[in-house]
């Protein structure tokens, strides 16, 4: 992003098509002189959902985007913070249908944290289980 204006401006894009919402700019807080990075420069996005625009959005990435994932086996469960909080990871913006293949300059991956209020990873598994998402070692309609 730091070299590239018009990755970052693509990038943004991209989010705010997948996410419904426009992508805010997050520049750097520090200055880091090995990454060549000072403070105050874009180097990244991010959109928070509430709401609607969450379920939605939450609805599109189990039922559309990650059955797209090719060798998809399932979420890790281990992937929760120890506070209820899930963290993904997504390694190509293409899985979603809102993306035109043929528009995209390069693939870009990027991260999916769901917040919750429970308070264990455990309540969270199954709160996000009954919402449906796809956890590795666990069968559709099974109980935990």
């Amino acid at each position: 992003a730091k070299t590239d204006a018009k990755a970052l401006d693509s990038a943004i894009e991209e989010l705010t098509t997948i996410a419904a919402q426009r992508a805010q700019v997050r520049k750097a807080t520090k200055s880091i002189a090995s990454f060549k990075l000072r403070e105050g420069m874009a180097v990244g996005a991010k959109v928070t959902l509430r709401g609607a625009r969450m379920y939605e959005f939450l609805d599109r990435l189990v039922a559309v985007a990650l059955p797209r994932i090719r060798d998809f086996r399932g979420l890790n469960p281990r992937s929760f913070d120890g506070r209820g909080n899930f963290s993904l990871g997504v390694r190509e913006q293409i899985i979603f249908p809102e993306i035109d293949y043929d528009s995209v300059q390069s693939v870009r991956g990027f991260d999916v944290t769901i917040t919750t209020t429970a308070k264990t990873d455990e309540q969270a598994l199954a709160l996000l289980k009954s919402l449906g998402l796809p956890f590795a070692g666990s069968e559709p309609g099974r109980d935990i």
